[in-house]
């Protein structure tokens, strides 16, 4: 139950990176050597990377939640599991691994739960098999389960005909036990954590000046030591809480602000909001700050193009913030939202109505008429995606009355602790 709330106030932190904690674990896992993880995001999706990576033979072990050591085994030396993979609900746990596991000499059937098996996998597996992987499953490969027969790979450059960081992440993976340098372009640049990480694993990746970012094959990872700093993606809800709750002066510290991701502060300041960047530092190769943010009046905005691989998985709470800005705010060119966890697109619409907020669908995204006095007593569905159950809430920050929300449970995906730092503000503050 999610109760209204006057203004945001004090000092907080939110869990680790689950881009980088994902990849932390799989990088380790293919080095020589030891890593040690610090600030692991202990959410279910990247449990399921540990999980997978154990099945491959690797040992990691889980010093504390947010602390592991990867034993890693080297690019070669990964093992045939026992049984069938599972990557639960974790697109990134299912597209990284297919590129690392389809130049490997073993055979493997990787699945996940009833979200991953209706998202779209042929983005990952056409290039793949351009390289001669051997992958086959449902729709001819295209949807999980999916079952892999690891082959020797050919180098590949790679057009993507979509800016997608797991897209690009499976073939520079791939790429590295191809024979011959591998590379991929995107038609806009997407998050380069992969890029980053491979570079502090002693991995030479590097971009031309045609926009193709290379791998060099046979390349040997050398373990590091990864702290992940506080994922952007769940500081962005209380980010928009904050911002719109007047009153609200918020502290939120150790926050990844990694170029690629940092849109939602982008689109908050376009529409009025005050973020302070504090303490900016670089940690593993990932710039690092304390973000203030301070309630203001809000203005409808226009936000596309470019800008939308750099806060696609922010714009359920974006279109929330969007129903207390003046005027019209339109967000187009987001056709991804439809093959996420849920279709982002029309869930958020769905239920931002249940509040009385005014939201059109569009084709490629939403129009969003503001600023409206939202509704209590909506009773939310969230289509288990911890994104939409996250932005809900913070709708119901802003409501007239208790919200309840089902299927609370989702939220564990990326934010374990979102609903009592909820409830511990809503003490301060009503």
């Amino acid at each position: 139950m999610i109760q209204p709330a006057r203004h945001l106030t004090g000092e907080t932190t939110v869990p680790g990176d689950k881009s980088i904690s994902h990849r932390a674990v799989m990088f380790g896992a293919l080095a020589e050597g030891q890593t040690r993880i610090t600030g692991f995001l202990p959410g279910a999706d990247c449990l399921s990377t540990v999980q997978c990576m154990r099945q491959l033979g690797v040992t990691i072990d889980q010093l504390s939640p947010t602390e592991l050591i990867v034993h890693g085994v080297g690019l070669h030396g990964l093992k045939e599991p026992e049984d069938v993979l599972d990557a639960g609900n974790s697109g990134t746990t299912t597209r990284l691994l297919l590129g690392i596991l389809a130049g490997q000499p073993f055979h493997i059937t990787l699945t996940g739960d009833a979200s991953i098996r209706r998202r779209p996998m042929g983005r990952v597996t056409e290039p793949l098999r351009e390289m001669g992987a051997v992958i086959d499953g449902r729709e001819n490969g295209r949807l999980a389960p999916l079952s892999i027969r690891g082959s020797r790979l050919s180098a590949l450059r790679y057009d993507s005909p979509v800016a997608s960081a797991q897209v690009k992440s499976a073939v520079l993976l791939a790429g590295l036990s191809a024979e011959g340098g591998s590379a991929v372009r995107e038609p806009k640049p997407s998050r380069d954590h992969t890029e980053r990480m491979l570079l502090a694993f002693g991995v030479d990746v590097r971009t031309t000046d045609d926009g193709y970012i290379t791998v060099p094959p046979g390349s040997t990872l050398r373990a590091t030591d990864v702290d992940v700093p506080g994922d952007i993606s769940s500081a962005a809800f209380l980010l928009a809480a904050a911002a719109i709750l007047p009153g609200s002066d918020l502290i939120i510290r150790n926050v990844g602000i990694n170029p690629t991701r940092t849109g939602i502060l982008d689109a908050l300041r376009e529409m009025g909001a005050e973020i302070d960047l504090q303490n900016e530092r670089t940690s593993g190769g990932e710039p690092v700050a304390d973000l203030r943010v301070r309630g203001r009046e809000l203005r409808g905005i226009t936000i596309g193009g470019s800008l939308i691989p750099r806060l696609i998985d922010e714009i359920p709470v974006l279109a929330v913030v969007a129903t207390q800005a003046a005027g019209v705010t339109e967000i187009r060119d987001a056709e991804e939202l439809k093959v996420k966890e849920s279709n982002r697109i029309a869930t958020t619409a769905a239920e931002l109505r249940k509040f009385g907020a005014v939201v059109e669908e569009l084709l490629d995204g939403l129009r969003i008429t503001g600023r409206t006095r939202l509704r209590g007593g909506a009773e939310i569905e969230t289509y288990h995606d911890h994104r939409i159950a996250m932005a809900m809430s913070v709708a119901g920050l802003v409501a007239d009355g208790a919200t309840t929300i089902c299927d609370w449970e989702s939220v564990d995906v990326s934010f374990p602790g979102f609903g009592d730092l909820l409830a511990s503000f809503d003490k301060q503050t009503t």
